[in-house]
């Protein structure tokens, strides 16, 4: 089993903390107000109240037998450097930073984070896009150009085949997966495979194809 890191202990590193232990695996929080540890100490596995940029508190932790490492910490941009800096040194496969800014992501990066994350960003354009379309109930960005989103099927789309609707020829997007009745997830559907009330498609593609779409339904 994974074993996850989170340094920093903000509204986005304790929702993630408590999700990832919710999920079953173990993880281990540092932060250095005693008070938010006290808080989350029995709702994760570890929850140690230490410097994260001190580097010997994080070897006496054993840290580098984390699998995937969080640095969440605050508006302390030089601190998310620094311990992002020796997360990695310390041989931690992979580490996933928050950033504060387009410029903070890019020197994240620079230093060793495999992933760079901009919690408020990506919720603001979640939200913009369930506003434009209320049938748009997830956005994910893969990347500057694609991303990955969770259509509710609109009526126009009950009781037809993915082959009738043909994504891929009229927005150039791909069905990755459909949701069914909360319980039932049809991993890459045929073009035979019916839409049902209520279904939810996972589409993947361009921007500019899902915007296309959203202007559609």
């Amino acid at each position: 089993m994974r074993q996850f890191l989170v340094v920093g202990l903000g509204r986005f590193g304790t929702s993630l903390a408590k999700t990832l232990y919710n999920l079953g695996y173990d993880v281990m929080e540092i932060d250095s107000n005693e008070e938010i540890i006290q808080n989350i100490a029995d709702q994760i596995t570890h929850a140690v109240q230490a410097d994260a940029t001190d580097e010997n508190t994080l070897k006496a932790l054993g840290v580098r037998n984390f699998d995937v490492a969080i640095v969440s910490i605050g508006n302390d941009i030089q601190s998310s450097i620094l311990v992002t800096i020796m997360l990695k040194e310390m041989g931690i496969k992979y580490v996933v930073a928050k950033a504060q800014s387009q410029l903070h992501g890019k020197v994240l990066y620079k230093v060793g984070a495999d992933r760079v994350v901009f919690p408020e960003r990506d919720m603001g354009i979640r939200v913009a896009h369930n506003l434009v379309s209320s049938n748009i109930l997830d956005y994910i960005e893969l990347s500057p150009e694609y991303s990955i989103v969770e259509i509710a099927a609109v009526p126009a789309w009950y009781d037809k085949s993915l082959g009738q609707l043909d994504m891929r020829r009229k927005y150039g997007l791909n069905v990755m997966a459909i949701k069914r009745n909360d319980s039932n997830v049809i991993i890459s559907p045929h073009a035979d495979t019916i839409i049902l009330k209520d279904d939810v498609l996972v589409v993947v593609g361009h921007k500019g194809d899902i915007e296309k779409l959203e202007r559609h339904i």
